[in-house]
This record gives structure tokens, sequence and C-alpha cells, in this order.
């Protein structure tokens, strides 16, 4: 096989690929768009954004309170490991000694590889009986946002790490050599700079939080209200869909897809938002 042949049939396998996910990725959007037609059909789609009420036996399928816990949860974590994340990336670039630096590195990746089923056992073993002795019964929208915190951290801290690595180092060697510090290099050089990045590894997180669904099922509570405490229990839209998708049928099973789709549209948004900002990042 000659090496021009080998090439062409290298760019066909990928051009295969990427027409193959494509394709994948919009056959799943109709197939959760189709089975949510019945409910859009039978209730206005602005009803179930605005409508508290969840009884599906009833006939009553409003996903505001599942919505505002969904944003809720998925906010407040981003919140908790934001700062956490981009101190450690900063520290492992910036601060730490390279070997001290490889090492945390290494445990943070190993903290991304844990299943979230093991985060959900240790919230609820630890962080919901703590909770517990502030206010019963413990598991909450506060436990939640915890758990998703500390699963999102890796995200954040591996990309804003490799946003402030891309920094070029001659901007860094000109602000040593004019006798500034670590820090106000860090503050007026590296993060102004890696500023795009940072924020695509946020965007990033953000909707990997909200897609979670196991680890926040097990500590949220799964209750359907609208959430007013940090410590009151709260349902998530993908929790709804886990607790409910077995017996559903009808017009209830069409609400639980519609709920997909919603998580669906919001987790694209924010992808699509990251990867706006990183082509345009270049140009800035």
């Amino acid at each position: 096989m000659s090496r021009r042949l080998a090439d062409r049939l290298l760019v066909f396998a990928m051009r295969a690929a990427g027409a193959f996910a494509g394709l994948l990725l919009v056959g799943v959007v109709v197939f959760v768009l189709g089975e949510a037609l019945p409910a859009l059909e039978q209730v206005p789609p602005s009803r179930f954004l605005t409508d508290a009420t969840w009884q599906p036996g009833g006939g009553e399928y409003g996903l505001l309170p599942m919505l505002l816990g969904t944003l809720a949860v998925s906010i407040l974590a981003l919140l908790l490991a934001a700062p956490l994340g981009i101190a450690a990336a900063a520290y492992e670039v910036l601060f730490a000694p390279r070997p001290l630096a490889l090492l945390l590195r290494r445990l943070i990746e190993l903290l991304a590889g844990i299943p979230s089923v093991v985060f959900g056992l240790w919230g609820l073993v630890v962080l919901v009986p703590l909770l517990a002795r502030l206010e019963p019964p413990g598991t909450s929208l506060g436990a939640a946002a915890l758990v998703l915190a500390v699963m999102i951290l890796p995200t954040i801290a591996l990309l804003a790490a490799d946003s402030l690595a891309a920094v070029p180092t001659d901007l860094r060697r000109a602000a040593t050599a004019l006798g500034l510090g670590r820090w106000r290099i860090l503050r007026t050089i590296l993060l102004p700079v890696a500023r795009g990045g940072i924020v695509t590894g946020l965007l990033l997180a953000l909707a990997r939080a909200l897609g979670e669904t196991m680890a926040v099922m097990m500590v949220a509570g799964n209750v359907v209200r609208v959430p007013t405490g940090l410590l009151e229990p709260v349902r998530t839209l993908t929790a709804n869909i886990a607790l409910e998708m077995a017996y559903a049928v009808d017009s209830h099973r069409a609400a639980l897809f519609l709920s997909g789709l919603l998580v669906m549209i919001l987790t694209l948004g924010l992808v699509l938002a990251a990867e706006r900002l990183q082509t345009r990042e270049p140009e800035s």
C-alpha cells in the first residue's frame, strides 16, 4: 500500500467517524424529542417551566421545582469548586516544586477517575450525618452541592492548569526580569492571559454538574419542592428521570423525556459557549 493511499484511507476513516458521531448525536436528539412530543401536545411548553406541581397521577407535570433544584445544585457546586480548582492549578504551575507539581496533578487525575457512585456513598456516609446535626434529615441541596463540587473540581483544576501552562514563558521571564513577584505575575499576567481557557473549564464543569445523576440522587433527598434553603431536600431533573422512568407510562413517560430534553439543551448550550470561547481565545 502506497503512502498516499494510506493517507487517503486515514482521512476517509476520520471523516466517517466524525460523520457517524454527528449523526449519532442528531439521532439521540430526534429520539428524545419524538418521545417528548406527546407531553408537548397535551400541555403547553410554558406550563412545564412555570408550574410547580409534579403529580403524574393527576396529570400535573410541572418541571419548575426540578429545574430550579438542578440549577441551584449545579451553580452552588461551581461556586464552591471554582476557587479551589483555580488555586490548585496556580499552585501546580507557578509555586510548587516540579516533583510536588507532578504528584499533585496525578492525584487530581486520580480524583477525576473515581466513579460517581463512590462520591455518592462518601456523601451519604460522611456529609449527610454531619449536615443532619444542623438540620435533619441531612440529605439536602447543600449535601448535593458539596458532593458535586468535589466531582467537578478535577475538571476545573486540570483545564485551568493547562491554560496557565500554555501562557508563553517569555511573558513570565519578562515579568521576573522586571522584579515582579510570583503572586503579582499570577494576578496581572497569567490569569488575564489564560482567562479564556479557565472560563471554558468552568463552563464544561457546569455542564458535567447539570448531567450528574447517581451521586446527586443519593444525597439530595429527592423531594419535589422549590429550593428555599441549603439544608432542604430537593430533586433534580436527572434524578427525577432515574427515579420514575421504570414505572412511567403514556404522558408521564413523555414528561420525563421532556426533562431529559431540557437537560440536553442546557448542556449543549454550555458546550457551545465553551467552544465559542475557545475558538475566539487566540484572537484576543
